[in-house]
């Protein structure tokens, strides 16, 4: 097994194998039908299209008086009034009907007058003058029959509902949840000398991702047992997620277990902290393997960053603009640096930094040691660079809500 350098892959690139490999994955996973009031962080089946325009008829948006806008006023006021549960009358030229907000527009209306602008005396409606399209929601203006909205693979989010229902789905299919059992790896924790600290967070987050974590304990560092072990929960579950081993140290057991039970993807990503992620296919029992490494907070990076995007598919990292309190230096070229940093007031100061409440390094980022820093679990986001940045300098922050 090959250690190189050479051998790491960016981040970018472990992204895009791990999406190759979700779209394997779910094209075996069986599906099932959830309500929508159930189907926030589910996996769409398959691709949605609008069967009809939306909305099917033009409505009002406020109270008032539909005509056509470009008839001239006076207009005669027809008798009729239209709300939203009722079939709108037809009007002929000159001609305006009182209207109310969410009612249907006579299929010959193109705007509305807003009751405030309006005047009406003796059956004539006067007012201020308006455009056609005034105060209407026109039809298939939201959207237009065979229009495609949902991608198959797709992630849903609690908004996604009420698309949906306008769309009049009370169910939508979708694939079933990854069943994930979560394996801790490491003498000292198998003994209980060590707390396992990887587990609890791991599961929270498949968990937030809308998927079904297991916690099947610890193993000790010794190879047979670790590859059995792995071995026997990928005929259990859909994925197995093991931490510590990843490295390259004589107890590091995992991705040897891994390269002999199936393929391995990538091992080692350039990001620091975090970077011995290994990725495995285990085609004996059509399960995936990833291997996140031990120190708690490059475990959380990784995770996050990285194998994120097996569990939820293609996604963007929003960010907020922030000023950095001050220098911050970095180690070699040709990694990804991923520094945690407390916000206030649009300041970004580095959680680690001699200034900041968690006093790690001076000036030049040390992932190896905060990579083991609970402490850094309190910053508000992080900062991704592969430079270095000078105090005042407006960066980029990811908040943690974003990839959790």
């Amino acid at each position: 097994m090959s250690h190189d350098h050479d051998d790491m892959v960016w981040r970018s690139d472990a992204v895009d194998r791990l999406l190759d490999l979700r779209e394997t994955v779910l094209a075996d996973q069986p599906t099932e039908e959830v309500a929508l009031a159930g189907a926030a962080g589910r996996t769409l089946a398959s691709g949605i299209v609008a069967q009809q325009d939306r909305p099917p008829v033009s409505r009002s948006t406020m109270d008032g008086y539909a005509f056509d806008a470009t008839d001239g006023y006076p207009l005669d006021l027809r008798e009729e009034e239209v709300f939203p549960e009722d079939d709108p009358p037809s009007i002929d030229d000159g001609e305006a009907v009182r209207i109310f907000t969410g009612a249907p527009l006579p299929p010959e209306a193109n705007a509305v007058l807003k009751q405030e602008e309006a005047t009406v005396e003796d059956g004539r409606l006067d007012g201020s003058d308006i455009d056609p399209g005034t105060y209407v929601y026109e039809r298939g203006s939201n959207l237009a029959a065979g229009e495609q909205l949902f991608a198959a693979g797709e992630r849903l989010s609690p908004k996604d509902a009420l698309l949906l229902g306008d769309l009049g789905y009370d169910e939508v299919t979708v694939h079933e949840r990854f069943d994930a059992a979560l394996l801790a790896t490491g003498t000292e924790i198998h003994e209980g000398r060590q707390r396992d600290l990887d587990s609890p967070m791991l599961a929270g987050l498949l968990r937030s991702w809308g998927h079904r974590p297991t916690h099947e304990g610890t193993v000790p560092d010794e190879y047979d047992r670790v590859r059995d072990r792995i071995d026997a929960l990928a005929g259990e579950y859909d994925a197995v997620v093991t931490t510590g081993g990843t490295s390259v140290g004589d107890k590091d057991h995992v991705v040897r277990a891994l390269e002999d039970l199936g393929d391995v993807l990538f091992h080692r990503v350039r990001i620091r902290p975090g970077k011995p992620i290994a990725v495995a296919r285990l085609p004996d029992h059509d399960a995936v393997a990833v291997a996140i490494p031990g120190k708690p907070v490059g475990a959380h990076v990784i995770t996050t960053l990285v194998a994120r995007a097996l569990f939820v598919g293609p996604s963007e990292l929003a960010t907020v603009s922030a000023t950095l309190s001050t220098d911050l230096g970095l180690g070699p070229e040709g990694f990804e640096y991923v520094v945690p940093v407390t916000l206030d007031d649009g300041e970004a100061t580095p959680l680690g930094h001699v200034d900041s409440a968690l006093s790690i390094y001076e000036e030049a980022f040390d992932p190896s040691v905060l990579s083991s820093s609970t402490r850094a679990s309190r910053a508000d986001g992080f900062l991704v660079t592969e430079t270095e940045r000078a105090a005042g300098e407006t960066v980029e922050i990811v908040p943690y809500p974003v990839v959790e």
